[in-house]
């Protein structure tokens, strides 16, 4: 079971492996403390990702509302709604299981979202955003991380933004490509240990 565990592919509606947790914790900069339950069949199971965190320390917040879209078991949204309480948070998921502890961990840390199920942007089709936070499931494909980016736009709020973090190496010099191609801006925001943070201002001429 554990080799099923390792294997499976988290970008899944609903995981096989047996359900197996653990607690971890997320101590940011300032001194502040959240919580986590981690379930195997989710990303980054029984450890905070590196990656995430960069995006979280660094994330450009601007505007009211708030996506974090395939948000796994929580961090990058449960976090940013903690260091800014006025905000309105959503988060989602393809993975059912993600979803869940979402919500688990989203009470854990006392903070009240908008958590839905489905991919890419299924459960918010009438909804914009002025911030997207991505943090892409690489392992899932090229074609799913860069639909992900396609669609992003549509959901986004004129001076709207798309903040993508990804290893530069490892997919990140495709995905800031296809930002620029789809939005005609990208900037790196940050750049750490071959970590980058990529970001998209929705322009709209008309507006």
């Amino acid at each position: 079971m554990n080799g099923l565990i390792a294997l499976e592919h988290y970008y899944t509606r609903k995981p096989a492996s047996k359900l197996i947790v653990k607690k971890v914790n997320l101590v940011l900069k300032n001194g502040r403390l959240y919580r986590f339950e981690t379930p195997s069949g989710v990303f980054s199971f029984g450890k905070i990702d590196k990656a995430s965190r960069v995006l979280i320390e660094n994330a450009v917040v601007e505007g009211k509302k708030l996506l974090d879209l395939g948000c796994g078991y929580g961090v990058i949204g449960i976090v940013l709604k903690g260091e800014n309480p006025d905000l309105e948070v959503c988060m989602s998921d393809i993975n059912e299981r993600a979803v869940r502890y979402s919500k688990i961990n989203a009470r854990l840390n006392n903070v009240l979202l908008d958590i839905r199920k489905g991919a890419f942007f299924e459960p918010w089709k009438a909804s914009v955003f002025d911030m997207i936070f991505l943090n892409p499931p690489m392992s899932a494909g090229k074609r799913v991380v860069l639909k992900m980016i396609q669609e992003s736009v549509e959901h986004l709020s004129n001076g709207g933004s798309l903040q993508v973090v990804a290893f530069h190496n490892k997919g990140g010099s495709y995905i800031k490509k296809a930002m620029r191609e789809r939005f005609g801006n990208v900037e790196d925001i940050c750049k750490t240990g071959g970590i980058r943070v990529y970001r998209s201002v929705r322009r709209d001429e008309r507006a």
